[in-house]
Parts: C-alpha cells; sequence; structure tokens
C-alpha cells in the first residue's frame, strides 16, 4: 500500500512530522495527495534547520511562509536580503539563527525587535556594513523590544565594528539574558559596557533600598552566566573588568587577535588570572591569543600565573589555553592535578608542553572525556598511552603533534566511548591503521590530514579490519596525502556505508573517484548518502567529471568543494546548470573548510554565476 493511501493524520504524525525538511519537500513532489499532506503537516512543525543550503526568497516563503507554530528556525541566510524576512519573522519564535547574513543591513535588528517579542535565543552573522550610528541604533531596538531574550550571540564578519560602537548605547541588557556572544568588539567597549553593568546594578540597589514599587526589567540585577569575546586585546584590566561585574559567570571563553604584541602595561599577565577568584561559580575557561600574521602571545604570564589560576579555579571542569609561550610542564600539570572535576583539556602552540605534565593524570581524580593538544611538538605516543587510561575519553585531537607514531594506536584501539580521533600530522603508518581497524572505538570522525606515510592499502586495512570503525566511521578527512588514490577512495565507496563527509584536498584522484563515488548507491543500497565532499587542488580531475554532479548522482550532496581544480576554472556554464538544478548544493570555489566553517564568502554568491 502507498504511503498516499493512509489516513492523512496518520500519514501526517507517524511519517512527515518525522522526516527532514529536505525529505519533506523532495516527498511533497511525489504526486498531487502527498504534496498536499506536506502542506497540511508543514504548519504543525516546531523546528526547522535549513543551514545545510541557502534558499532564495521564493524557496524560503514555499517552506516557512505557512508555519505559524514555528518556535525554532535555523537559516542559512547567504542569499537572503532584509525584505525575504518577513515572512518568518514573529510573535511564534523562540529562536532565531540567521547564519551567512551577507546581504542584510543592520535594520535587521529593529526588525527582529519589533517582530519577535518571545524570542529567547538570536544567533547572527552579518557582515560590516560601516556604519556605526547605523548599528548603534539598531542593536538598541533589538535589545529593548526582545525582552525575553536567553541567549544573544552576534558575528560581525570583516572590519571590525567601529570603536565605541557600545559606548554611547543608552541601554540595560534584558534581564533573562543568561549567555552572550560577541565577535569581534573592542577591549575598551567591553570595559564599558561592564560600567553600564555596575550602574545598573546599583541603581537597582538604591531603588530596592528607597522605593517599594516594582522595578524594570531593564534595571533589574544582571546575572550573565556565559560570556564569550572575540576581541582586539586581553588585558589585566579587561579581565577585572568582567570579574568584577560579572560574578554569577559559568563559562568565560576570551579570544583576542591582536596585530602587534601588546605593549607590556596593556597586557594579561600573572596577576589578571588571580581577579578570576571572583567567579565563584566558575565552570569553562578559554583564553586564546590567535597567531594570524604575527607571532604574538601572552609572554607576561608564565608558569606562576598556572599555578594561580589552578588555586583560584579549582571547580574547572573545561580549560582552553592557546597562545602561552612562557608556560612550561610545570604550569600545565598544575591544572590537570588541581582541578578534580576536569573534563574537556586543550592547549594550542604549548612550545614546552611534553610527556612530563601528564604523567600519572589519571591517577588523580581527574576522568578526562575530550583532550586536545594542538601544535604540540614535544608530545608524544607515550602522551598518548597515559590519556587513554581515562576510559570515558571520547574525543582525542592530536592535530599537529608530529612526534605521534604507531606505538600508541594499540592502546587508542581499547577506547570504546572515542568518537573523535585527530591524527593530522602523525607519523603513522599502513600498520598503525591496522591496528585501530581491529579495536573496538566507535569512532564517527576520524582525521588522517597530513599523514603522508599512510597508503591506499591502510585505508583498506581501516575499512576491512573486522574492528567497530568500520561500522561507524561518518566523516574522514585525507587531506593532503600524496600516496592515496584513485584505489582507495574505491574502498571507500564499497566499504564505507555510514561515510557523510569526506575531505580529499590535494590528493592524487581522478575522475574514476568521483564516478565510484557518485555510484555508491549502485554499490551498496545500505550506504548513506555522501552530505559533503571536498576535492580542493585535486588537479587530477577533469571537466567531464562534472557530469557525476548531475542528477540523478550524489542525491544528497549538500556542500561541494572544488577551488583550485579544472572544475572550478573551466566548468562555469555547467557548474550554473548544475546549480539551477539543484538549489540544496552549495558549490564552493574558494578554499573553504568542509562546510564553510570559517564563515562564508561574503563577496561572492557560492555558487558560479
Amino acid at each position: 500500500m502507498g504511503l498516499e493511501r493512509l489516513p492523512s493524520s496518520l500519514l501526517i504524525e507517524e511519517v512527515l512530522l518525522k522526516l527532514e525538511i529536505e525529505a519533506l519537500c523532495s516527498v511533497s513532489c511525489v504526486n498531487k495527495a502527498m504534496s498536499f499532506s506536506v502542506s497540511q503537516a508543514l504548519p504543525l512543525l516546531s523546528s526547522i534547520n535549513l543551514s545545510a543550503f541557502s534558499p532564495d526568497a521564493q524557496i524560503l516563503s514555499s517552506i516557512v511562509g505557512g508555519c505559524r507554530g514555528l518556535h525554532s528556525l535555523t537559516l542559512n541566510c547567504l542569499h537572503l536580503d532584509n525584505l525575504s524576512l518577513g515572512v518568518i519573522l514573529g510573535t511564534h519564535l523562540q529562536e532565531l539563527n540567521l547564519l551567512n547574513c551577507s546581504l542584510l543591513s543592520y535594520q535587521v535588528f529593529a526588525s527582529i525587535g519589533e517582530a519577535c517579542p518571545n524570542l529567547r535565543v538570536l544567533v547572527l552573522e552579518l557582515v560590516d556594513q560601516c556604519s556605526t550610528e547605523a548599528f548603534k541604533t539598531n542593536l538598541d531596538k533589538m535589545l529593548n523590544g526582545c525582552l525575553c531574550l536567553e541567549s544573544f550571540s552576534l558575528k560581525i564578519r570583516g572590519r571590525e565594528v567601529g570603536a565605541n560602537a557600545f559606548q554611547s548605547i543608552d541601554f540595560f541588557l534584558p534581564s533573562a539574558l543568561k549567555s552572550m556572544k560577541l565577535q569581534s568588539v573592542l577591549e575598551q567597549d567591553v570595559i564599558r559596557l561592564m560600567d553600564k553593568i555596575r550602574v545598573g546594578a546599583d541603581r537597582n540597589s538604591v531603588l530596592t533600598a528607597h522605593v517599594s514599587i516594582p522595578i524594570s526589567p531593564l534595571s533589574s540585577v544582571f546575572t550573565l552566566q556565559r560570556l564569550s569575546l572575540v576581541l582586539d586585546a586581553i588585558s589585566d584590566e579587561l579581565i577585572m573588568a568582567i570579574s568584577g561585574n560579572l560574578p554569577t559567570l559559568v563559562e568565560l571563553d576570551l579570544e583576542d587577535r591582536p596585530v602587534k604584541q601588546p605593549l607590556p602595561n596593556h597586557d594579561l599577565t600573572n596577576t589578571g588570572l588571580q581577579y578570576l577568584a571572583s567567579f565563584h561559580h566558575l565552570m569553562g575557561l578559554s583564553l586564546i591569543r590567535s597567531r594570524h600574521n604575527q607571532q604574538v602571545s601572552f609572554k607576561r604570564v608564565n608558569d606562576m600565573g598556572m599555578f594561580l589560576l589552578s588555586e583560584v579555579c579549582k571547580g574547572l571542569e573545561s580549560v582552553r589555553l592557546c597562545g602561552f609561550s612562557k608556560v612550561s610542564d610545570a604550569g600545565y600539570a598544575s591544572i590537570l592535578h588541581s582541578c578534580l572535576k576536569l573534563k574537556k583539556f586543550e592547549a594550542r602552540n604549548a612550545f614546552f608542553l611534553s610527556d612530563l605534565a601528564f604523567l600519572d593524570v589519571t591517577e588523580s581524580q581527574c576522568s578526562l572525556v575530550e583532550v586536545k593538544l594542538l601544535s604540540c611538538s614535544l608530545i608524544t605516543s607515550e602522551t598518548v598511552k597515559q590519556l587513554t587510561r581515562s576510559r570515558v575519553l571520547e574525543v582525542l585531537d592530536l592535530c599537529g603533534c608530529r612526534s605521534i607514531a604507531d606505538s600508541c594506536l594499540g592502546s587508542i584501539s581499547s577506547l570504546r566511548s572515542l568518537s573523535m580521533l585527530n591524527l593530522a600530522g602523525a607519523d603513522i603508518t599502513d600498520y598503525g591503521l591496522s591496528v585501530l581497524a581491529q579495536g573496538i572505538p566507535s569512532i564517527t570522525h576520524l582525521c588522517l590530514r597530513h599523514c603522508e606515510r599512510v597508503t591506499d592499502e591502510g585505508i583498506s586495512f581501516l575499512f576491512h579490519g573486522g574492528g567497530t570503525i568500520r561500522k561507524t566511521l561518518s566523516a574522514l578527512d585525507l587531506g593532503y596525502m600524496p600516496r592515496i588514490s584513485d584505489k582507495a577512495i574505491f574502498t571507500i565507496a564499497m566499504a564505507g556505508t555510514e561515510i557523510t563527509e569526506l575531505c580529499l584536498r590535494h590528493c592524487s584522484v581522478t575522475d574514476v573517484s568521483l564516478d565510484c563515488l557518485a555510484m555508491r548507491k549502485t554499490f551498496r543500497d545500505e550506504c548513506k548518502l555522501l552530505r559533503r565532499l571536498d576535492l580542493l587542488k585535486c588537479t587530477g580531475l577533469s571537466v567531464n567529471s562534472l557530469r557525476f554532479l548531475k542528477r540523478p548522482s550524489f542525491p544528497g550532496l549538500h556542500w561541494l568543494g572544488i577551488g583550485g581544480t579544472p572544475l572550478a576554472s573551466k566548468g562555469y556554464p555547467t557548474l550554473s546548470k548544475i546549480h539551477n538544478q539543484r538549489p540544496w548544493l552549495t558549490i564552493c570555489l574558494e578554499g573553504c573548510e568542509m562546510g564553510c566553517y570559517d564563515g562564508w564568502q561574503f563577496h561572492r554568491a557560492g555558487y558560479p554565476q
């Protein structure tokens, strides 16, 4: 019996409402009866996620236009302007995530404030329009209109928002706000914002003491719990301002991107870390100094600073540190041994972090669930063996640790809970993969990028080793591996039934590989649909392989990276036709990582025109 012959109510409740939005739209094309049933189901949806592709105004209206019961909506807004959003905004929305907003102006703030008074969660990724006054005016309207807002995340891509952007905004943040993320903002603007919060709290105290009337939500005590900032500099003054005005913080995430090494009197020091003692409930701390074109670091923080931090923040469950060039094993070990509730630990570019810091770490009461040691050149397989004594380890990221070798893969293969493993740049071989392939980890994400000694045979071992990984692996990164060829891709196409994301950037693959991947469902019907495929700089591909991207091949593909290939340089007319056929597919002609995670290309439309 066909689905359309089921009673309408049963079809909608038991089938249609359980499908993803893409599948729901596909089903509506079967016949008129199914189209009608889908039209009846859409208004009943409480949550829709359209982040996997960027709809235009017409597609958005046809999907969301009638969904007045919608509480949560996530949109990829790459091709949407302010006018397009009129169909989705309303009092029904409680969560709104607007990503990759390349065409939206700051007026969107005011529009949201006017139309969505019940909004509790708001995420916005905008392009800087170089208009500080418009930014301030419209943001003010939004925050005064969304008084129920509990979580607010704002990312401005491009040139930094102008100096003093927050300075003259005469508002108190909604008292319901518990989580706030701002990127990018100036350090001095944050300090001024902290001053406003203190003034609001002081005013509330005075009113409470002398006036018996109810206090306005805008002047009540501000109890933010999570604060995440990307700014121009992290200094002692900044830490002191935040700790003095937001004592209820549970998570503090700070990342700075200074264009040059900060002056000694305007930087983070050991003293600044002492101010963190004001956070009596702090469970998560992230202090990141990003290195872009300059070799910058927290040069005024040493082991003593880490000793002080571990003493005043013993309740930390998550620690992320990057750019602490003067901290050695002793400093890192003090955190690992003093923070007995620690579950997540990350250290990046830690030049003096070695195996010594992890000696007997699991002998303490610390049960690590997630460990990320990125570009820590002194870390070897001995650290990995030590960490694998934590039987609850789920995430192990060793990207850039070039001294990691085959000898630790036996230990890793015994971790039943491990779901994510990053061995990028490690000195492993085919033998090491054969050991991993026989183990029990239920690994879903595996990165072997830059593992130059691994060959096609190693990939064959991985999928035919008899262990668990061949049944669970869904995302595989084989980028920058010169010994990987079409033979390995054939193995993946045949045996990698769960693979939905595959990175082959800078690999020696040809049209044969694309043909194999396009035919996966023919080889094995139980194969999952490939969602994302990265072919950046795969110069062995020819323009002729574009035929594999046309319907009906790759029916589930959402993202395709082809920058630096003949497909991008010579295939524009065909790519344009493919885009028209497949509006769900984003074709990236740049060098973005899988899914354009680093943001979006706002100077280009994302599709060939």
